[in-house]
């Protein structure tokens, strides 16, 4: 009998602890796509220093020209991708009402209609796993699973982001994890 596949899309990744050395070392890397074929993420708390003006060649609202490109993931740091959320976004394709996109024409049409009640980020890179890779990554403990939201990928911020995820799931060792210094040679 095949065994069924149980598609990850709307959750955070959480690093669990035991991925320092990696670029995925401290980060929450939310699902986009998870099928028998793989799954596509972006790192959600690892912004750049660049602007999207600094980035990208396009007419965009100046509040989004002003704001920050985030580090995706390791995966093709020349790939654009971007999450948008609107309250009247019935349907979303990651969320209810959050959508993936990665055409910049698609990025300005989002641009053109921008009001204050719509979120953004945009991306360079992504997070990527071969078929059942991530599978067997979370088999191993190496991430650690919780819901996403759309307050959660916008309203924190992500420098917070993976402490506060840690701390909300209540047990003592998340807690313990959250607190933990960056290098544990200074503990």
């Amino acid at each position: 009998m095949a065994k069924s596949h149980k598609s990850l899309q709307g959750q955070l990744l959480l690093d669990g602890g035991k991925l320092h050395g990696s670029a995925f070392h401290r980060s929450v890397v939310l699902v986009c796509q998870h099928d028998p074929r793989g799954a596509f993420g972006l790192v959600l708390n690892q912004p750049t220093d660049k602007r999207l003006s600094d980035a990208l060649d396009a007419e965009l609202p100046e509040v989004l020209q002003e704001s920050l490109l985030y580090s995706g993931g390791p995966v093709q740091p020349s790939a654009m991708s971007f999450l948008h959320a609107n309250p009247e976004l019935v349907t979303g394709n990651v969320l209810k009402s959050l959508s993936l996109g990665h055409d910049l024409e698609e990025l300005v049409a989002v641009g053109k209609e921008w009001s204050p009640q719509h979120q953004m980020r945009v991306f360079a890179g992504y997070a990527g796993w071969a078929p059942g890779q991530l599978d067997d990554e979370i088999r191993r403990d190496s991430w650690l699973l919780h819901p996403a939201t759309v307050d959660l990928v916008f309203r924190l911020p992500p420098e917070d982001l993976w402490r506060h995820l840690l701390r909300c799931r209540g047990d003592w060792q998340s807690r313990l994890l959250a607190e933990s210094p960056e290098d544990l040679s200074w503990n």
